[in-house]
């Protein structure tokens, strides 16, 4: 199961509670319902009671249908074979619930007593598909809640079948009205969500292409990706090839009977637009069915109602899943689909500037080549000129298949994947650029794309190979644009390998001759790596930021969206900003820019990065991490940068090892490595930390070895991270003089002094010198440059040492000063510091429950829907509520818990679920 895990935890928590419960599971048919359901019923208790019902197409002619299939098959009371009341049926009850002599009022009652006796203990009812249920099931359901003992009700439904004459159309309404109903709306999985799916599947991750093919052609739906893994076949599974598969027979039987029974017009226009795209204007349909404006605006509204189509857009139709159009196209005759592909492409010609991407695909349909390949070089600059790279790509490739030897679609698929994040497919189209270029500009811009993806590639050997052939280079080009594009490349190389005088000089040249020409973008482009260069410097740093500044200031004005998002990130990246406010201005103007040019990695990667660093400095490790979740699911290519490292992985990993979630911590780690395979010195470092805070010292001391070997080979580690495994190998009980030796590994810079202090003060505090630990956690307390909760750490040592000192009130001080701290963070640190609580006289944290709150039932469901991160719109499609009613609702509560943020409200809910 992929992509359910919260709707799953919701379930968990509402069959663990008091009372009744009740939860309504709406999807469309095939988008994980039952699988969701089933989850549920594994992993309860092994005394739980579990009925479970499921209705059929035809059960509205069949009275209380689901509940005489749920008790078909159990003993009768009294029997030999189950004399226990809670698992029989009373024959007389079920007598009359299957005896039409019998009022309804009496048989609903006879068939709450059967509920009632079946599910005495804790149980989970279950009733499946409820969109087809007899009304008097669905008279039961409503009825369930309402028996003494402790339950949770389930239904599961498909809202495109519920009609107003439909029984289960009342009984939605009818339940909200009477109790606390959760609402679990289950969408198609997400492309992130597919791509685990296959991965889980096929024992690897798959390539972006796969991922994104077999998302596309499934819509997301579960059930419709598992048929086309399944007829994949058990052994070797090749996704690539699977994405050019035919459907499996009996899911194009499942879609092509949707078609049954429409009429010779939906029929055409069914068979046109299957021909026609996933996206197929409304002036293209009509000329190609030659069907009246009105008689296609009814035929649409007709299918768009019974669900075989949708509008994707302002006048644009095309079918609920891709699957449904490949099962109606491949139907027809060949002539008939190139027949369709040339009336489409004479209108689409016809009517001028179309867009360039159905242009290029009729084309193609029509066998049209020339148009195609016209069709797909303006398309794909036009594409990357308003940064829309995978569409570029996507386009530039098609023509690529006709015309392999086309430079200018080979450059311009290679920059649209690497704008894209598409590295692997960037390295092969550049190689390819560079090998087939025969002039020197046009092996010059091969060859600067092509370090650029080096770099980061992780190629960094091969990176530094290729600024030396750019170098040679640069004296074949004459003085014009290439020339001043190829120096500001080796100035960028010269920054990003730390060779900072060389990338200043190198910029300044760049500089002077972009200038002389009149090239403000290279101009900006150079600008950006001299004030990255200078911000690196310790005494030029100002000097740096304002140049950055500047640059992103005429940069967005020029529209050079690419330059400003990259002076904006290497100032959020290299120095710290001056408060929050700042950095989060900063972020969101990085993000916009980067958008706008197309750049996935700062648009997705590094803003949600940086959003989980801001969290972190603004003491919020809830929010830190569903930055991080969020930037996941938005992006897999978020998994590696430059280092080809899974820094994302590195990350989270971190986070979750301090709020103390351990196993989240070891089944991301087990999925880390770092370049060629070999674990990197941040992954050694988290699978010490990892043994230490689960109490394996045997463990512990084996990972600490690999750590100093990873040292040797790789090289030294950082403050922040040294201070994390000594804080961990003192938690395990590893003597001071076994983590000594991480001191002198570590090149200590003027930066990183407080770091330092920090440090050195757990070792002298773990030998027994509190008087001089005492010194460097006061330094490190007082020190800005540390985030809160390392700052926590800190007064909590220092309150440690006062204690042994026998200086208790000042201790009192620096345990109250980390408490506060800490008042939206979790994990060790907050143990840390609740342990010296008693030693000082403070009282122990309030354990206060959820329900013990002041919140409402209701309040209390939307306060656990605002902690997985949904807006107010999204709050009202899950409650099916109006957005202003949510609203009202997060006012409330805002209101009553006293906080002024969504994230507070999230970490209030951490802080005091029960147990």
């Amino acid at each position: 199961m992929v992509g359910r895990d919260a709707e799953l935890r919701r379930l968990v928590r509402l069959a663990a509670g008091p009372g009744s419960q009740i939860a309504l599971v709406a999807g469309e048919a095939g988008v994980g319902k039952s699988r969701l359901v089933q989850e549920l019923l594994d992993g309860l208790p092994a005394d739980t009671r579990v009925l479970v019902a499921q209705a059929d197409p035809g059960a509205l002619g069949r009275p209380f249908g689901l509940l005489l299939d749920a008790v078909d098959g159990l003993a009768p009371a009294g029997s030999a074979d189950d004399p226990a009341p809670a698992g029989s049926v009373d024959p007389d009850a079920l007598r009359i619930l299957g005896d039409p002599g019998h009022s309804i009022v009496e048989r609903l009652r006879a068939a709450a007593g059967i509920v009632q006796v079946l599910t005495a203990q804790p149980a989970v009812v279950v009733f499946e598909d409820l969109h087809w249920a007899d009304p008097e099931s669905t008279a039961l359901f409503e009825r369930i809640p309402d028996l003494t003992g402790r339950r949770l009700l389930v239904g599961t439904y498909r809202p495109d079948e519920v009609t107003r004459r439909s029984p289960v159309a009342e009984l939605l309404t009818r339940l909200e009205r009477r109790y606390p109903v959760t609402h679990l709306r289950l969408e198609r999985l997400g492309l992130t969500e597919t791509s685990v799916l296959l991965e889980a599947v096929s024992g690897r991750p798959p390539s972006y292409r796969a991922a994104a093919s077999l998302h596309n052609r499934t819509g997301g739906n579960p059930y419709f990706l598992e048929e086309l893994l399944r007829a994949g076949g058990d052994g070797g599974l090749d996704l690539e090839r699977l994405c050019e598969q035919p459907l499996p027979w009996n899911l194009a039987e499942a879609l092509r009977r949707q078609l049954d029974d429409v009429d010779p017009r939906q029929q055409r226009v069914v068979e046109a637009a299957a021909v026609l795209g996933h996206r197929v204007p409304f002036d293209v349909l009509a000329a190609v069915t030659e069907l009246p404006e009105y008689d296609l605006i009814v035929v649409l509204r007709d299918l768009v109602r019974r669900g075989l189509m949708i509008e994707t857009g302002e006048d644009e139709f095309g079918f609920r899943h891709a699957l449904a159009r490949e099962a109606v196209a491949d139907q027809l005759l060949g002539r008939e689909r190139r027949r369709l592909h040339e009336l489409a492409l004479d209108a689409l010609l016809a009517a001028g500037d179309a867009d360039p991407a159905l242009v290029a695909r009729h084309a193609r349909g029509a066998g049209r080549y020339d148009d195609l390949i016209r069709a797909a070089r303006s398309g794909c600059a036009r594409y990357l000129a308003i940064g829309a790279a995978h569409q570029a790509l996507s386009l530039a490739e098609m023509g690529l298949e006709e015309a392999p030897d086309d430079l200018e679609l080979r450059a311009g698929a290679a920059r649209a994947a690497w704008l894209a994040n598409l590295l692997h497919d960037a390295w092969q189209h550049t190689r390819r650029w560079a090998r087939d270029a025969a002039a020197p500009a046009d092996r010059s811009a091969a060859l600067r794309l092509l370090a650029r993806v080096a770099w980061e590639d992780g190629r960094r050997e091969e990176a530094k190979a290729l600024t030396e052939e750019i170098l040679d280079i640069i004296d074949q080009l004459p003085r014009g644009a290439e020339r001043a594009h190829a120096m500001g490349t080796v100035a960028q190389s010269y920054m990003l390998t730390d060779r900072l005088p060389d990338a200043i000089a190198w910029a300044d040249r760049t500089i002077a001759l972009a200038d002389e020409l009149d090239l403000p973008g290279v101009r900006l482009a150079a600008a950006v790596e001299k004030g990255s260069a200078l911000l690196s410097m310790p005494d030029r740093v100002e000097s740096g930021r304002t140049l950055l500044l500047a640059v992103a200031e005429d940069a967005e004005a020029a529209g050079e969206w690419l330059t400003a998002a990259r002076a904006l990130h290497n100032i959020i990246g290299i120095v710290p900003p001056s408060s929050l406010a700042d950095g989060n201005e900063l972020l969101e103007r990085m993000r916009a820019d980067a958008e706008r040019a197309g750049f996935e990695s700062l648009a997705v990667a590094a803003y949600f990065e940086g959003r989980a660093r801001f969290a972190m400095d603004d003491g919020d490790l809830h929010a830190a991490i569903t930055a991080l979740e969020e930037g996941h699911r938005r992006e897999r290519g978020y998994l590696r940068t430059s280092r080809g490292t899974n820094y994302h992985g590195v990350f989270l990993t971190g986070l979750a090892l301090e709020a103390g979630d351990l196993d989240r911590a070891e089944s991301v780690l087990a999925t880390l490595t770092g370049p060629e395979g070999k674990p990197s010195l941040a992954v050694l470092g988290l699978v010490f930390h990892l043994a230490c805070r689960r109490g394996d010292a045997a463990a512990a001391e084996a990972a600490l070895d690999d750590f100093y070997a990873g040292v040797d080979r790789i090289g030294a580690p950082y403050g922040e991270q040294v201070h994390d495994l000594v804080a961990a190998g003192l938690a395990a009980g590893l003597p001071g003089k076994r983590l000594r030796p991480l001191t002198e590994r570590v090149s200590w810079s003027d930066a990183a002094h407080r770091w330092r202090a920090l440090v050195f003060a757990q070792l002298d505090e773990a030998d027994g010198r509190a008087a001089e630990a005492l010194v460097g956690y006061e330094e490190a307390a007082g020190s800005p440059d540390l985030g809160p909760a390392v700052r926590a750490s800190a007064h909590a040592g220092a309150a440690r040492c006062l204690i042994d000192l026998g200086h208790v009130d000042r201790a009192r001080e620096h345990v109250a000063a980390a408490a506060e701290a800490l008042a939206r963070w979790g994990g060790w640190r907050v143990a840390e510091v609740d342990a010296l609580r008693g030693r000082v006289g403070l009282p122990a944290p309030a354990a206060v429950g959820i329900d013990d709150a002041v919140l409402t039932p209701r309040e209390r469901e939307v306060a656990a829907l605002i902690a997985e991160g949904l807006t107010n719109a999204e709050l009202a499609r899950r409650l099916y509520i109006s957005k202003k009613t949510a609203a009202v609702h997060v006012s409330n509560i805002l209101g009553k818990l006293g906080l002024s943020s969504r994230t507070q409200v999230a970490a209030w809910l951490q802080r005091h679920r029960p147990g």
